[in-house]
């Protein structure tokens, strides 16, 4: 399993497991037309992982 550690590296899965020490700037955001998304931080030792693939991959 490859870990990126450089700013910018992107993870995409169907359901994705984090952890960190703090959670910060949850916030609503626009998803795609009435849709809506949620978005938080995950700051100090933060780690992320892809628990359920993407079934359908362009």
């Amino acid at each position: 399993m490859s870990i990126h550690y450089k700013a910018g590296d992107a993870l995409k899965g169907d359901m994705l497991i984090g952890r960190a020490r703090k959670l910060t700037k949850l916030r609503t955001v626009v998803f795609s037309g009435r849709h809506k998304s949620q978005q938080l931080m995950l700051q100090e030792n933060a780690f992320c992982r892809i628990e359920k693939k993407l079934r359908f991959v362009k």
